[in-house]
């Protein structure tokens, strides 16, 4: 990324700025090819979905901090998304002003909703626009993609069919408003690695795409998420609260990514969900 590397002399002085990052649900997974170089080829759909973290920064007089809140989130500071998202613009912009980092965490950690990957997209965004860098969208993105193969999703931030890691998008006219989502975490961590470890890549028998121009009724018996077998077979909480959700009166009931949130989609005012345990985290969008 050294292209981007120039003198920042004066900046204007800005208050705090927050953005809220949100999360996003897979409409079908498919682990199509392991790769040479150790990812995986994949499709799935990526469809955005509002539930929210919160992140601010502001001026800091000292060195770049960040201060969590909220929902617990694991490893140390500088595992964080957010402030690698801060050191890779450093990288590139070296006199970028320090900053005070605040992040409010309302979306489960290591749950397939791809919570960490949003906060770090929206962090170099926040970082931007706050110090006016005039990075475009394409530059942004590539920047998140070092972060992560789901990031850059998150700098478009619209439906996208992801292919090749994730990262390769193209923004798809699928607009589910007219429902309404429930969303199931029962604090179960799926270890990515493991989940991809469990997994035989195969070509699907059917594309993605073409079964997301289907009614939404027809996506039970075709719209499929690979990870739901082994995960499913090593914690069979997760398989039971999609047959739940179904049960519920779900049209179309997943895991999302690796899991562990399972999603459904009703139609509007049609939902009789169970009484969950108390420790899930359950949301009707």
């Amino acid at each position: 990324m050294g292209s981007f590397l120039f003198l920042i002399i004066n900046y204007p002085i800005f208050n705090a700025m927050i953005v809220f990052p949100n999360c996003k649900i897979n409409l079908g997974l498919h682990v199509i090819h392991k790769r040479t170089d150790g990812f995986h080829d994949i499709e799935t759909l990526f469809y955005p979905i509002l539930i929210k973290d919160a992140l601010e920064i502001a001026p800091s007089e000292h060195s770049t901090n960040i201060t969590v809140t909220g929902n617990a989130v694991p490893g140390n500071e500088n595992d964080n998304s957010c402030i690698k998202a801060y050191q890779l613009l450093k990288k590139d912009f070296p006199l970028l002003p320090a900053a005070s980092i605040h992040l409010h965490k309302a979306i489960p950690a290591g749950a397939g909703l791809g919570g960490g990957s949003a906060d770090g997209a929206f962090m170099l965004i926040l970082l931007n626009n706050y110090f006016q860098l005039s990075l475009t969208q394409k530059q942004l993105s590539a920047y998140a993609l070092l972060l992560g193969s789901d990031c850059p999703f998150f700098i478009i931030n619209k439906p996208c069919m992801g292919t090749g890691r994730g990262e390769k998008l193209s923004p798809e006219e699928v607009n589910l408003s007219v429902y309404q989502f429930v969303i199931v975490n029962p604090g179960i961590h799926v270890n990515t690695a493991w989940a991809f470890g469990h997994i035989v890549p195969k070509q699907p028998l059917h594309s993605i795409l073409d079964i997301i121009k289907q009614p939404v009724e027809n996506w039970k018996n075709y719209l499929t998420n690979d990870f739901e077998m082994p995960v499913f077979a090593q914690y069979p909480e997760i398989e039971l609260i999609k047959n739940q959700l179904y049960k519920a009166g779900a049209v179309y009931a997943s895991m999302s990514g690796s899991g562990s949130t399972v999603f459904g989609i009703f139609e509007p005012h049609k939902i009789n969900l169970p009484v969950f345990p108390t420790h899930y985290f359950v949301k009707q969008l």
